[in-house]
């Protein structure tokens, strides 16, 4: 998919974008007309695999509320909701919550003060929540980019990824990219200030808020080339405040100026530059006869998201989405943590999903709903395939 950009691009401006009209943040209830399309679609996709999950769950007898709401990472964050961070390191592998960044369950304790039902309900409300602020910034950045087609459709893949379930789960992936798509946003527009805002939030979310740090400061920066811009200087040295902010609490907290590096070693959260990475996909692919079909989904999106990202450096994407595509993808493949969350980890890369949609807007009606159709059944059972079937974390 290549972008258009103007004939003559301004001093200062960022190529590969262009100026459609007025942009969402002037103008809210237009901008948000022009999304209701992808965010129907991607209602759509997101009811469908819910449906699905729902019909499975009542014929093995599960309840599908406590699969959502309370299970794996998200009784990490409601345990921080409820009683705060540890003091100390301990010992323990896999025990210690300072390795959870703390905006999501501070907004679950705040918000549940003022809502009625449990913070689990509250948190899985946020999510939801949150999921639709992110299909409408990722369709922003996809309409902005290549029209309103492309942007529609890259929501709907975004919504159809095969873990797509997680975006409505009780876990940071829908905040985490809510704030990555508008950062990206602001940062295609221009409006420093706000891609400041939002690479911090994002920092304060996942531990991966380092790489929309990455696309706001070296855009920001790049920028100065042509033009000097204190707001583009005052973003490149903000963005990563949320990240570092949080990293080095932990340390004073723990007394130690590697304490976060300390709490990741404690779950076996390593940078081995791939090491475990291909270690697994060897065993998968070439030593076990029957390999696990959830770890297959998660080797294949993996593999599929490098070859997009290829893609993606020869349309000559914009450098923010480059930078935050391509920081993701290293930290992903480069850690040599558990492998099983690892398709969740690359879930935010919604830039990486561009020349795809790109692709399918240039494709025959029929190829575009074969597609599509097979994305989202796909990940209709996929996503249920991991709640009821997976022993382990999505």
């Amino acid at each position: 998919m290549s972008s258009t950009a103007p004939d003559t691009v301004p001093s200062g401006h960022i190529p590969g974008t262009r100026r459609p009209g007025p942009p969402a943040a002037a103008a809210p209830r237009a901008a948000l007309r022009r999304a209701a399309p992808a965010l129907a679609g991607y209602l759509a996709v997101r009811l469908t695999g819910l449906v699905f999950l729902a019909v499975w769950a009542h014929r093995r007898h599960h309840g599908i509320w406590p699969m959502l709401a309370t299970q794996w990472d998200s009784r990490w964050y409601l345990g921080i909701a409820d009683h705060g961070y540890a003091h100390t390191l301990g010992v323990a592998y896999d025990h210690n919550n300072l390795a959870f960044f703390p905006l999501y369950p501070l907004l679950v304790k705040a918000v549940a003060v003022v809502t009625p039902g449990t913070r689990a309900s509250t948190g899985l409300a946020l999510a939801w929540l949150a999921s639709l602020v992110a299909a409408w910034g990722v369709f922003a950045v996809g309409d902005r980019l290549a029209g309103r087609r492309v942007g529609v459709l890259l929501t709907v893949l975004w919504a159809a990824y095969p873990v797509g379930l997680v975006e409505w789960m009780g876990y940071t992936e829908s905040l985490f990219t809510a704030f990555a798509a508008w950062t990206l946003y602001a940062v295609l527009a221009e409006r420093w200030w706000w891609a400041a805002a939002g690479a911090v939030l994002a920092g304060l979310t996942r531990p991966t808020g380092i790489a929309v740090a990455a696309a706001v400061t070296v855009t920001a920066l790049l920028s100065l080339r042509t033009r000097f811009s204190p707001r583009a200087l005052a973003a490149a040295l903000l963005a990563p405040l949320g990240w570092c902010a949080y990293v080095g609490w932990v340390g004073v907290r723990l007394g130690r100026w590697d304490g976060y590096f300390a709490v990741q070693r404690l779950w076996h959260n390593e940078v081995d530059g791939g090491a475990e990475t291909v270690r697994w996909l060897r065993q998968l692919f070439g030593q076990v006869s029957r390999p696990e079909l959830f770890l297959v989904v998660v080797s294949v999106t993996m593999l599929v998201s490098v070859v997009l990202f290829g893609c993606a450096l020869a349309d000559r994407q914009p450098v923010p989405l480059l930078v935050f595509g391509g920081v993701l993808l290293v930290i992903v493949l480069t850690s040599g943590g558990v492998y099983f969350p690892r398709a969740r980890f690359l879930l935010p890369g919604f830039p990486l999903l561009l020349p795809l949609a790109g692709y399918l807007a240039r494709a025959s009606r029929r190829l575009r709903l074969l597609v599509l159709t097979s994305a989202v059944l796909g990940s209709a059972y996929c996503g249920a395939y991991m709640l009821l079937v997976w022993p382990s974390a999505p």
